[in-house]
Parts: structure tokens; sequence; C-alpha cells
């Protein structure tokens, strides 16, 4: 029933478009190869290919902010010059590998129209900034008055940026993201007006984007899921990282961040000058010492001067994983930074009298201080603003290493520690003439922490002795640069291992409950991260929960053998009382509510769940001609269906997935649900399988994950959890995926399908031919009534209705969930409880957009919320 797998070693069919040569491509970019022959026509009829513009015309060419009112022209002019011959080959290269691109995707009018207008609106915009900006930051806007701009790159990013908007939703966030984190690093630590007009350009060319693809611009807040937000933090620590270490290496820097580099790196050599000086003179032999030490400073001091912007880039990569052991090193380093930050300020206050290499940053802040005060802030605000963004967004890393890992760490780099120190003091012993003074053991003890601090903590203590030879230059030197290499090749492998090949205690024993029990469909989703267990006084039983304002909130019922069920529940709701929590159940059987009313406990139909027998699955006849229609659809188009594992899933297939999930989640613009709900995170589990649609290209159309139901320690069913399609893919990949899972898992041996249930949706079985799931007439009680509103409420927004009439085209058998609740006067509790745990991440932005789009309440069709799914 599905299409034929390709023979190992075939390789892909080709995309035509990819037979079109090379000259094909640029032909159809008349309008970049256009601008290559006036860039270097101009260049060469004017002589400036070598070095610029002469002065004759560096006065009509160049751009610069006091130029615009005299040279209008130099807006436009500005970008058919470059500086030298390196600027106008760079300058070529970027235009034809983002031009030819842009041109084809756009079009010639869109893109002669977006490059026009980024150049010159991107201009303005700079130009208007540095005017708003006079008053709070007049010394950067005023050594921008000798800073110019010439060349072609504000136009071309500016077009770039415009052609985003016709790009899938992951990849135009993230290449946004990426290239406003670069342009405005460049801006805030370098700080050049041409980085600045440059951004300018970006920003125009973001908003004209949607306008020249014949749509609307949408400002509004567009949601992430838990992983894509990872990504986006670790992105945007990454650049702060990276920012200092770039103000560091420009010699010029002014930016308005730019004196970070003096606080957090320190990778300035002092002047040749000033240590001639210092070291003529036999008083300050010490500072002398130290600028030497800050001279000398190879390869090896350049590492230990960049060691924090080092670290953050290592745990930047932690974050994007969602480690929490990451989170917690970046979270101290920011912190650590906002206090050096404080110290170096509160030094300002103190008059320096010493002009060596140490307090050329002080002098620095100094001379920024008093011309701005806001200047002085500055650093200490970006490691604060930083800090305040981990700890709110910290729910998001609570992935842990394997147990052990990192008490293993800790041994491993404590023990590095110990034998580079011993090696140290012994070579520094048998290397002692090679230093000045000569130390004795002492000294060199003494001295055995300083070679583990980055250079700019160093520097600020004149050091006893320093090498001057090449051997103890690369022992004094080499021995922190070998210590923070390994160390950080240790915890960038801890990073690595997987967060389930150990589980902790509790899961570890709630999973093999499972697999020797007798649980329900959702059983398996009790082993994902946010829940406690709690085990029954026979241990063969457990209940899975959350607490959250006083309610223990359960997910589904007991599991483990059924005749235990019943003492099971009244033994955990014990439990709970004598936590002073209220229990409540949510999600179980039938049964389990027959046994709950009995003891006199209330209950409320929360979801639907939907079982497909595959005993008698064949999708044969008149009412299943959808599914038949999709599968044979499928074979015509070469589409396949692949059973994997996310883990094991080759990089290029984890990649799509991501991508088709990250488009989701951002069409929506809605908070990622959770609980009952997967998302990535509960992907990558080893024991769940995923059923992928896939084309002879190895382009993934649609994904679906599947999570395992046991009886007595073997695999009976199958539950439906991760469900996403790609929107430009095969339509009906939904439905081709679920009929060949049925159809796969029948042939291995399983009795059922369990399409998971819809949270606030209700169906009834229809005996006629064509039964489709219809609404209760009357529910019986207000609770039930108020869930019912709840669920027509939230339907425009989630489609929970919808995608429960979706499933029944497979004809399903439809079984009830309820909530259990001993007291009715918890229900405000309760209801809070649930919405926390659907809603994990719901904070005050988005539950504002909730609410508009609830109010708002759009009428989309089914057909329209199907796709979404």
């Amino acid at each position: 029933m599905h299409a034929p797998a390709p023979e190992p070693g075939t390789p892909p069919v080709p995309d035509v478009r990819s037979r079109r040569s090379w000259t094909g491509r640029l032909r159809s970019a008349q309008l970049t190869l256009g601008f290559i022959v006036v860039f270097w026509g101009l260049g060469a009829l004017t002589s400036s290919l070598a070095a610029g513009p002469d002065t004759l015309w560096r006065l009509n060419v160049e751009l610069t902010p006091r130029s615009v009112t005299d040279h209008w022209w130099t807006v436009l002019a500005s970008a058919l010059w470059a500086r030298d011959l390196a600027g106008y080959v760079l300058g070529t290269l970027m235009v034809l590998l983002l031009g030819v691109p842009l041109e084809r995707r756009m079009g010639r009018r869109a893109f002669a129209l977006a490059a026009v207008s980024s150049q010159v609106l991107g201009v303005g915009v700079s130009l208007g900034f540095l005017a708003l900006a006079q008053g709070l930051l007049g010394s950067w806007t005023t050594e921008m008055g000798s800073h110019l701009f010439i060349g072609p790159s504000a136009f071309i990013i500016g077009t770039a940026m415009a052609g985003t908007a016709s790009m899938a939703t992951l990849w135009r966030r993230r290449i946004r993201l990426a290239a406003f984190a670069l342009l405005m690093l460049l801006a805030l630590y370098s700080g050049g007006f041409a980085d600045l007009v440059r951004l300018g350009a970006a920003a125009v060319g973001v908003a004209l984007g949607p306008l020249l693809m014949g749509r609307r611009p949408r400002f509004g807040r567009l949601l992430s899921s838990r992983h894509e937000a990872r990504v986006l933090l670790s992105l945007l620590i990454a650049a702060s990282a990276i920012g200092p270490v770039v103000a560091g290496l420009i010699p010029h820097a002014v930016g308005p961040l730019s004196i970070l580099r003096f606080l957090f790196t320190n990778i300035q050599p002092v002047d040749p000058q000033t240590l001639q000086n210092l070291c003529s003179d036999p008083a300050q032999a010490k500072d002398c010492a130290v600028a030497q030490l800050q001279l000398r400073a190879g390869a090896g001091g350049l590492f230990m001067a960049i060691l924090p912007s080092f670290l953050l880039l290592l745990l930047a990569e932690g974050l994007r994983r969602g480690r929490r052991f990451a989170w917690v090193g970046v979270l101290l380093i920011q912190v650590g930074l906002s206090v050096l930050a404080g110290i170096a300020i509160a030094g300002v206050l103190q008059p320096t009298t010493s002009d060596t290499g140490a307090s050329e940053g002080i002098a620095a802040i100094e001379g920024s201080a008093s011309s701005q005060p806001l200047t002085l802030a500055l650093p200490l605000l970006l490691p604060l603003a930083l800090t305040i963004v981990l700890l709110t967004t910290r729910r998001l890393f609570h992935v842990k290493a394997p147990k052990g890992s990192y008490r293993r760490l800790l041994f491993q780099v404590l023990a590095i520690a110990a034998a580079l120190s011993v090696v140290y003091v012994g070579a520094a012993l048998v290397l002692a003439r090679d230093f000045s003074p000569v130390p004795g053991w002492p000294d060199l003890l003494a001295d055995v922490p300083d070679r583990f601090l980055p250079l700019g903590f160093v520097l600020d203590v004149p050091p006893a002795f320093f090498p001057i030879g090449t051997a103890a230059v690369l022992v004094y030197e080499g021995v922190g640069v070998v210590f923070w290499a390994v160390a950080g090749f240790l915890i960038f492998r801890t990073f690595l291992r997987h967060a389930h090949t150990r589980p902790d205690a509790s899961t570890e024993r709630a999973r093999k409950v499972i697999r020797t029990g007798e649980g329900s469909s959702l059983s398996w989703m009790t082993t994902w991260p946010g829940n406690m267990y709690w085990f029954s006084a026979s241990g063969k039983s457990f209940v899975a929960y959350r607490v959250s304002t006083g309610i223990a909130l359960t997910l589904g019922g007991p599991v483990g053998p059924k005749s235990e069920m019943n003492a099971t529940f009244a033994e955990f709701a014990r439990y709970c009382r004598g936590n002073g929590w209220t229990p409540c159940f949510y999600s179980v059987p039938q049964g389990l509510r027959d046994h709950a009313d009995s003891s006199g406990w209330s209950s409320a139909q929360v979801a639907q769940e939907t079982i497909l027998p595959l005993h008698s699955v064949s999708f044969k006849g008149k009412k299943f001609q959808d599914i038949r229609t999709a599968l044979n659809n499928a074979a015509k188009a070469g589409i396949r269906y692949e059973w994997t594992s996310y883990a094991s899933a080759p990089f290029s297939v984890q990649v799509q997935i991501e991508e088709i999930s990250e488009e989701w989640v951002a069409d929506k613009n809605m908070p990622e649900m959770g609980f009952t709900l997967g998302s990535l995170d509960e992907l990558d589990d080893p024991e769940v399988r995923c059923l992928l649609a896939i084309d002879q290209r190895h382009t993934v159309h649609a994904v679906t994950s599947w999570l395992p139901v046991y009886r007595n320690g073997h695999i009976v069913g199958w539950t439906l959890d991760f469900m996403r399609r790609r929107s430009n893919g095969f339509r009906a990949s939904i439905e081709f995926l679920i009929a060949s899972a049925a159809l796969s898992l029948k042939d291995e041996g399983c009795e059922f399908l369990s399409l998971s249930g819809a949270p606030l949706a209700r169906a009834e079985e229809d005996p006629s031919e064509n039964p489709r799931p219809r609404p209760r007439s009357r529910p019986p009680g207000n609770l039930d009534r108020l869930l019912d509103w709840l669920g027509a409420t939230l339907e425009p927004v989630y489609g929970f209705r919808s995608l429960l009439a979706f499933k029944a085209k497979f004809r399903p058998r439809y079984e009830p969930l309820y909530m259990l609740y001993p007291d009715a006067a918890s229900l405000p509790a309760v209801g809070t409880a649930v919405a926390r745990a659907y809603l994990p991440m719901l904070n005050l932005g988005a539950g504002l957009a909730l609410l508009g789009r609830i109010f708002r309440r759009p009428q989309r069709s089914r057909t329209s919320v199907r796709r979404r799914a």
C-alpha cells in the first residue's frame, strides 16, 4: 500500500531547476549583472579601483553624516564606488551571491524597488537615529561625523531582508535574527557610520518585503516553540559573547558598547612608547612587568583574554540543546560580568595615576563617562538585561545530562587542574632563569591560580615575575590554554550525551512498571518532563502528577495491574490529603470514573479519545474513499512512508522535522501546548517511533510520532501524538501517514491504534452509514456546559473539535476521557492547574494575544484547520 523505497545507493531524483547552467541563471539576473558592470566601469573610469576615489571624486561619492545636505546625490552614488580593491572584490561577491538568487526569486521589478528603497531609506533611518541620539549618546554621534560610507553592502543587505518575506516562517525568522544579530553587534561595538547604514537598510528591507510580495506586513507577536526559543536565545548569547572580541580586534571601535572590550577582554597591547617610558624608570618596575606581559601576549594570551567569550559560546550550544547546566553556567557568567562592570565603573570615580596598559580600560571609560553619563551605564546594563532574560526563560532549559555526568566532570576538571599545576611549578623551577625576577617555589605556588584566570583579571594586579624566554612564555601561557581547552571539550561532550540514555531512578522505575504492567494509551506520556511519580505500597503501580495551586493534577489514571487500580486510586488520594493537596485525576477512562462516582467524587468529560481497532482495518468501501485517494495520490507522487526515530534519523531529516514543526507553531502564532500534547522535546525519545512521508528527493512532507502501549511486557498498540505537515507539501500527507501506520502496524501484530484525544471536544458515535462526531445536545451539569463553551471559544484558535472531526474519516471507536475531583469548591484551583499544565510558557504577552484571538473569533473552515493539523 505504499510506494517502494529506492534501492540503496540510488541517487535522488535531481530537481529540474538544478539542470540549468550558471549561464542561464546569470541571464535571468540582468539587473544584478548590470550593476556589476557599472560598479567596475565607474571605478575604472575614475581610477578608483586600487585605492578608492581621489580627493575630487570623494566629495561627490562618499557619504558622511554631514555631506547629505550639501551633496544629496551621495545617498545613491555611494553604492556605486568602493573604498579600495578589496572593497570592489568583496562588494562584487556579495552582490553576486545574494543578488542573483534574489532577483530570480523576487522578480526584476520588486528587486529594483527593494534595492533603491533600502539604500535611500536606510540612509534616512540612520541619519534620523543619529539626530535623536545626539542628546543621549553625544560622544558617539559626534565621532560619527568623521565616518564615511561607500559600497554596495547596504542596498544588497536590505534587498536580502526584503526577500526573506517569501521564505518559510522558520528560515525567514532564523535568517532575519542572524542577520540583525550580526548587524547590531557591529553597530553597537564597532559603531561606524557604515554599520549604522547597513542596519537601517536591513530594517527597511524587513518592513518593505511583505509589501513587495503583495501582502500587509505583520508586526504582531510571532511565537516560537520551546525548541526554537532555545535556538534564538542561544544565538543572542553567542552574539553578546562575540561583541567584545569584535570591538577589541577593530582598531578604532567607537560603538556605544565598545568599552566592554576593556572590561571583558583586554586584548589590545600596550603602546611600545609607553612601555619604553615605564621600563626606563626603576621605580615602576612592576608596571613595566605588566606592560611587557601584555605586549608579549601571543595566541595563548589572546585566548585567555577572551576566555569569558569562549565559555559563553560553548555554553550557548548547551542552551540550544535545552541543558540546565548551560543555563546555570551562562547565568553565573553574566552575573560575574555585571559585578566586574560595576567594579570597573566604581574605579572611574577614583583617580588613576598609573599609565600602564592595565589602566587603559579605566581611562577609556573615564573619557566616555566625562562626555556622556549614559555611556558609563551601558556596560552594566547589557549583562543585567541578559541575566533578566535568562531568569524569565528558565523553564525552557529543563534537559539534564545522565545521572552522574557532572560529578564525573568535576572530578576530571579538578584532576586536570592539579596535574597542570604540578607541571607548571616543576617546569617553571627548571626554567627559573627565563623569568624576571627569578621565582622560588613559594612564588610559583602563589601564582598557580592566576594561570587559570582570564588575562584581564590577572593584569589588574602586577605580577611578581614574568617570562622572558620562549620556553617560559609557553609554560606561563600554555597551562591555562590547555586547561580550558580540555575542560571545554569535556563540557561540550556532556551536551552530546543523550538525555534519555540514563533516566533518573523514578523515571526508570515508572518505565519499568509501564512495560511490565497494563497501562492506557496515555501511559507513555507520564515519562515526559514535568511529572513527578508516586508509587503504591505494592510497588507495582504508580501515578504521574504535578502540583500547582495546591492541586495534585495527574496525567491519566494509575498505571499498573488493573486489579490494583481502585486501591491505588484511594491510596494516592490519601497521600495527597496528607500533603495538603487536592487530588484531581485528569483524562481517565470510564471504568475509573464509575468507581470514583461510587466514592462520591464528581466528574466532567474533558476529551474524546479515538480508537482504531486493527484486526478489521482494510480501508475498503465507499466510506473510506478519502483514505484510499490519499494512499493512491501519494504513490503517484512518489511519496512513501518510512519508520524511524528522531534520534536515529539523519541530520537532514531532523532539520526538516524541526522546520515543519516551527512553521506549524509560527502559523498558529499561539503558545505551544504541553501536558498531553507532545512537541519536539518529547519526540526525542528512542522508544517513540516516527513515521515520515518522504519523497524521492528525500523531502519530508509530514511527520507523525507514535507512543508505545504495553501490556504485560509486550507492545499491543500505539498512540498518535506529534502530527504536523509541511504547508506546501503533499496535501493529504497526514491521512496517508495514519492509514499507512494502521496497515503497517496491523502486519506487525498490534491490536489497536489510538489517534489520541482532543481536549475540550466530545462526540458520540452515529450508527448510520456515515458516522461523524456530533456535539452532545444537552450536556449534564453546569461544569459540562462551561467546558462546552470553553471548547467552542478556543475552537478558532486551536481547532480541537475540527481535529476530532478530521479523525472521524478513519471510522474510529470513541471513548470518553474524564476529569475526577473530590470537591466542587476546588474547581477554580483545578482550572488554574490544568491551564498551567497545558500552557507552561504562557506569559502576559501571550495571554493577551490569546484573549485577542478568542474575542476576535475568526471564522475558519474545517479545511483550513485540517491543513494546520
